[in-house]
């Protein structure tokens, strides 16, 4: 069984301010350093449990790369210790280090080998890794003339030929193609029912909110968040904008989950109901039932151009539907502090049985990192039933007509 134990990491580079300073601290050891320590990562502690996945995210720069390179190995960390046990398998950066002149045939044997394969299974395991990778005849050609999707293809058929006890898993997986995006993760949602630990670097939310069990968020080389998936994107989302000197708030529900909210306050929400056609508030919504959104905004101060968006997310924080009303064409020029809006939203619920909440944004474009007057996630949560549908899978409802012809 996988287990990853983290304790105290950090990582510091020598930064010299003269380029003599760099040789004359070689030359002489007992003299006074004349380097600075840069740190990239700092006092990071955390333990991942047996067959548990976790989820890394953060800015570029936020110390990721560099806290899986000591994870994985190759690079030695300043302070601190990092324990795993059982095998490891490590997809890091495009290529895995492949040779550019070596074939695909031919690197995959050697990464085979650094991965602890034996020959034998090498040869055993090879028809199922060119079959995965998916690269045809370049499985014998040079891998310099392969394209960037191509290698990763190849890493990762290879670092996942044998499940691992461990699975690291950066950004690489990014560039494949879509086919290849779901084949992958199909796998490693596979491993994942058979035990292996798994930790997931990726800017996805999608794929952070439907692979991870828990995320880590980090931030100038720490920990800034760690908790459920949900709550530290939606925390991540917020900081994407915090240059505005926003406000940045988690506010523990009833219910557990954490309301997030962010933004400058020119404008709020005060108010966001949903209610039948007629306007009467519902305790539950109907599969397919006409409903209408109520979103009142209250003005704190004068504003050229006010954007209300939305987005309807299931249980996940997955984003099922959303706009806005620069996308509608329908924005508020001129709005004066101390005005009150109702935005009212009619459609049907075409979802799905479940649990789904309302996400509002007060901005003044279509995105929230020009002017982000405030983020509202989990503003409302409410429930869907199938009253009066036949059963049917999934998120989405789809008033289907199914016509048999026979044929002669």
């Amino acid at each position: 069984m996988g287990y990853i134990t983290v304790t105290r990491l950090g990582k510091a580079y020598k930064q010299y301010t003269r380029r003599w300073h760099r040789a004359a601290e070689w030359l002489d050891p007992r003299d006074k350093p004349r380097h600075q320590l840069h740190w990239v990562l700092q006092d990071v502690s955390f333990n991942v449990q047996p067959g548990e996945a976790v989820g890394i995210i953060g800015i570029n720069g936020a110390g990721k790369s560099t806290l899986l390179k000591m994870l994985a190995g190759t690079t030695q960390p300043t302070t601190g210790s990092v324990r795993m046990t059982g095998r490891v398998a490590a997809l890091l950066e495009l290529g895995m280090g492949f040779h550019p002149d070596f074939t695909g045939r031919q690197n995959a044997i050697m990464a085979g080998q650094l991965l602890g394969y034996g020959a034998e299974g090498l040869q055993r395991l090879m028809p199922d890794i060119e079959a995965f990778a998916e690269v045809g005849d370049y499985m014998d050609q040079p891998v310099r003339v392969y394209s960037s999707g191509m290698q990763v293809r190849l890493a990762f058929a290879v670092a996942t030929a044998i499940r691992p006890d461990i699975l690291i898993v950066d950004e690489a997986l990014s560039v494949g193609d879509a086919f290849f995006q779901h084949k992958s993760f199909d796998r490693i949602r596979e491993f994942r029912k058979q035990g292996t630990t798994l930790l997931l670097v990726s800017h996805d939310k999608q794929a952070i909110q439907s692979v991870c069990d828990r995320a880590i968020l980090l931030n100038k080389g720490g920990i800034a968040m760690e908790s459920k998936p949900e709550e530290v994107m939606d925390y991540y989302n917020a900081m994407l904008a915090a240059h505005q000197s926003q406000r940045v708030q988690q506010i523990q529900r009833s219910d557990g989950k954490a309301e997030t909210t962010s933004g400058t306050g020119e404008a709020v929400v005060t108010q966001v109901q949903i209610t039948n056609i007629e306007g009467q508030p519902l305790e539950f919504v109907g599969v397919g039932q006409p409903v209408r959104l109520r979103i009142t905004v209250q003005v704190k101060q004068d504003i050229p151009r006010l954007i209300l968006g939305y987005s309807i997310k299931d249980r996940l924080g997955q984003t099922i539907y959303g706009t806005n009303t620069d996308l509608t064409k329908q924005p508020l020029l001129n709005v004066r502090a101390g005005q009150t809006h109702l935005f009212d939203i009619q459609f049907p619920a075409n979802l799905g049985p479940g649990t789904y909440s309302i996400q509002t944004a007060l901005v003044s474009t279509e995105t929230h990192l020009v002017n982000n007057y405030e983020w509202r996630d989990l503003a409302l949560i409410f429930n869907v039933v199938n009253i009066d549908k036949s059963h049917f899978a999934g998120c989405a409802w789809l008033d289907t007509k199914i016509e048999v012809t026979p044929q002669i």
